[in-house]
């Protein structure tokens, strides 16, 4: 049963808390993984792990193929082929993490043009305070970050949008499955790319065999805590909230992801990419809690 509330109650802000520290921290595991595999192999396995063995034990969700097909396609090569390829040395992993947020605006866009949400006043509000965020990083690029790397995190964070929207018409089922399901199409696309691209089955087979026990490692981190919990989890939340309300949320992944890259990966945090984060955690705030205040404000 979809709720559509204005705003998330406690247990489902802590579900979304959850999600959003595994996402930000994955960035981490993204580019340390992308060392030992090509970006679209690891995409490509990143979903095969994610598809298998579990497709033998939960069932086709009740949603029709195009639905599985346009999600898996979008959220698999869209999102994170495009992602991993922009990570692999055209945009550090810490601003990485901030730009994909950009999801948001798609998401609400998507929202209001397919399902005649409506835009309240102080989302609008909030959305202007994160672009102005994300428009810092876009005056502030160095040798870590190229233009073409910004392009390809902005259309990630567009198929993102895109695999939000498909996966709230797919309505109120078991998202993990869905999920599991939506990955067999993710693969075939991913594998051909790689083949195309990235040197042929040869290089494919020797990354395989190559790849030390950590890279597997952060192969099955990507198949399990990000995409089977994560993107399950997610799916859950927007079946049963608004998009304005729920697909915010993820803006707090800048923090988690620039956190963690400046401990693991030792990536400069300068007072404009701190000044840029704040504002998109801010505008999430303004999202999350206005309603609450107003209320209490008035109540005073």
């Amino acid at each position: 049963m979809n709720t559509h509330r204005n705003q998330l109650p406690a247990s489902h802000l802590l579900l979304a808390l959850a999600i959003v520290a595994v996402w930000g921290t994955n960035f981490v595991v993204i580019k340390l993984s992308l060392g030992s595999f090509p970006p679209f192999l690891f995409a490509a396995l990143r979903y095969i792990f994610a598809l298998l063995p579990l497709v033998f034990f939960f069932p086709k969700p009740k949603v029709p193929w195009w639905n599985l097909c346009i999600y898996g396609v979008a959220v698999g090569v869209g999102q994170f082929g495009v992602l991993y390829f922009a990570v692999d040395g055209r945009i550090s992993p810490g601003l990485a993490s901030l730009v994909i947020q950009t999801q948001v605006f798609f998401t609400i866009g998507f929202a209001m043009f397919f399902a005649n949400e409506r835009l309240r006043l102080y989302q609008a509000v909030a959305v202007a305070v994160a672009l102005t965020g994300l428009g810092i990083i876009a005056l502030h690029n160095d040798a870590n970050t190229t233009f073409l790397g910004l392009a390809l995190v902005v259309f990630s964070g567009f198929s993102w949008g895109v695999a939000n929207t498909v996966s709230r018409r797919a309505g109120s089922i078991n998202m993990f499955s869905y999920v599991i399901w939506a990955s067999a199409f993710s693969i075939p696309p991913l594998l051909v790319i790689s083949l195309v691209f990235e040197g042929g089955w040869q290089q494919m087979s020797t990354s395989i065999v190559s790849a030390p026990i950590g890279a597997w490692a952060g192969v099955l981190w990507q198949s399990w805590a990000n995409t089977l919990f994560g993107y399950a989890a997610w799916g859950w939340l927007l079946s049963k909230h608004s998009a304005a309300v729920v697909a915010p949320a993820p803006l707090l992944v800048p923090i988690f992801g620039m956190g963690a890259s400046a401990i693991f990966l030792s990536e400069s945090l300068p007072l404009w990419k701190i000044s840029a984060a704040g504002l998109v955690i801010i505008g999430l705030l303004i999202n999350l809690f206005w309603p609450n205040l107003k209320r209490s404000l008035s109540k005073s």
